[in-house]
């Protein structure tokens, strides 16, 4: 695997290879990698010939006070996981390579995609995500991207951006990697303490009978959230919402819709997680 710390060093490697690269998949990261990032990774394998890693603390997308500065940084370890999962490159520049100059043009997503749901709480955040995606998409010039589904509205907003950018790359969700009591697989999980980590599986929990009461033919969404909102408060837990959403824009949906996705975000003492499943 071939590390680059420059956007030079990069497309250098990328004209090198050229067309024999053939298939080339981007899967951008923040690093502290874990089982879900490699699973994005094989599944990069399984779409190209060329797998190229990221890894960027993007400042843009934290707001003042969140853990920007205390996010987890493993370079090292994270380095060996690409290497053995097959990755050809990693690009990890630092914040004067990717930004020279303070960052005058943005990505604006509409504030019915991006001012809803995690974008309610984090103002800001998917303008600072579909920023540096962009800057990524133009740096690496990939056929196919891979997110994750864990962070379903960023998906979103990705998908929607390139399609009315018309960026010639293919979008692809990673399927969300989970614990084995169910918790979804998350750089920010490290900060929980030993009986937050225990307490943390609920989320899951709740999220699966909210959908297996809509799969029952319970209709009343609203009621639905009610309860496991505050079945998290009775808990300890500081939810910021619980929402079942139309999958395709996560707009309210009619009674009457199917094609949805409850998706929940809650604070557990200091950390914040987010999760959610499509019906």
């Amino acid at each position: 695997m071939q590390i680059h710390s420059t956007i030079f060093s990069l497309r250098a490697a990328r004209n090198v290879v050229g067309c024999s690269a053939g298939r080339v998949a981007l899967v951008p990261t923040m690093g502290n990698l874990h089982d879900g990032h490699i699973a994005l990774m094989t599944q990069a394998r399984a779409h190209a010939d060329t797998v190229i890693a990221t890894i960027f603390v993007n400042r843009l997308q934290f707001r003042p006070g969140e853990d920007f500065e205390a996010y987890p940084r493993t370079f090292e370890t994270d380095c060996a996981r690409l290497e053995a999962a097959g990755v050809s490159h990693l690009f990890a520049p630092d914040e004067a390579e990717m930004y020279p100059q303070p960052q005058g043009y943005h990505i604006e997503p509409p504030a019915a995609q991006a001012g809803i749901l995690d974008g309610e709480f984090r103002p800001g955040h998917f303008r600072g995500v579909a920023t540096v995606v962009m800057k990524l998409f133009q740096i690496v010039q990939p056929d196919v991207a891979l997110f994750g589904k864990k962070d379903y509205q960023q998906l979103m907003v990705i998908r929607n951006l390139v399609r009315e950018f018309n960026v010639p790359v293919e979008i692809l969700g990673g399927e969300t990697i989970r614990a084995p009591d169910g918790l979804a697989l998350s750089s920010r999980n490290g900060y929980l303490s030993e009986s937050e980590r225990s307490e943390a599986p609920r989320l899951y929990r709740l999220l699966s009978e909210l959908v297996d009461a809509v799969r029952a033919g319970s209709r009343d969404f609203q009621l639905l959230e009610q309860r496991a909102f505050a079945a998290l408060k009775d808990h300890g837990w500081m939810p910021d919402y619980v929402a079942l959403r139309k999958k395709l824009d996560l707009q309210l949906p009619s009674v009457h819709e199917s094609g949805l996705v409850v998706l929940a975000a809650a604070r557990l003492g200091s950390t914040r997680l987010i999760d959610n499943l499509e019906v």
